[in-house]
């Protein structure tokens, strides 16, 4: 009998136990999106581990980037106990979302942090050659971020560049050395992703690079 009350006593604490730390995880998201830094920091204060992801798996601080909850991405930043690699299950990083929208200060955070500027598949160049953020560009170029990154499916910086970006992140990386002649999985070269977009710039810019090409390298082709 005596056994029995132990294992219900046991149970109930268990579930008061998940109960709480859905709560934590609740109150953490929304202090997230309301971009509340106060709530952050009693939450942090009370031991709530700042990798702690919600229920889709994202872990805070990508989603403090995402939502542009600027204040509390800052205070999840300068936590000791974060991990800045912590990744979402599509394999996305918070350097990837900093990259994508252009959050330079933070991502050199990051960097310094030891976020991975090179990964296998998609990269934080990719994410910032595909919304033009030329400064984050320059910022992972510096920091060796291998210019011909392939995604899973063989499309490189410049593919993303020539397809969504501005025309002066393809002309960064042109200048920066990106190989033109690079082929996706589908065959298809940073001027056919320019050409399939409609991006009369970009063509032009792609065009021009491999002309000048041609006539400084006519062995290769």
């Amino acid at each position: 009998m005596k056994f029995f009350a132990r294992s219900l006593l046991g149970a109930w604490l268990a579930l008061m136990s998940i109960g709480a730390f859905a709560n934590d995880v609740d109150s953490f998201v929304r202090a997230i999106k309301q971009d509340n830094d106060l709530a952050m920091r009693t939450l942090l204060a009370s031991g709530l581990d700042p990798n702690t992801k919600d229920e889709r798996g994202l872990p805070g601080l990508y989603i403090a980037l995402q939502e542009g909850s600027l204040k509390v991405a800052r205070m999840l930043i300068d936590s000791p106990k974060l991990k800045a690699e912590s990744r979402n299950p599509t394999d996305e990083s918070p350097l990837m979302m900093a990259s994508f929208k252009g959050y330079l200060d933070l991502a050199q955070r990051l960097i310094q942090k030891g976020a991975d500027v090179n990964k296998p598949g998609w990269t934080p160049l990719h994410y910032a050659a595909t919304n033009g953020q030329l400064k984050l560009m320059e910022l992972l170029l510096e920091e060796h971020a291998f210019i011909d990154a392939q995604s899973p499916n063989g499309t490189t910086p410049l593919m993303m560049a020539a397809s969504y970006g501005a025309p002066e992140a393809v002309k960064l990386l042109i200048q920066a050395g990106a190989d033109l002649q690079m082929r996706n999985q589908k065959g298809l070269t940073a001027l056919d992703f320019a050409q399939n977009a409609e991006r009369p710039d970009a063509v032009e810019l792609l065009t021009t690079a491999l002309r000048s090409s041609r006539r400084t390298s006519p062995g290769k082709w």
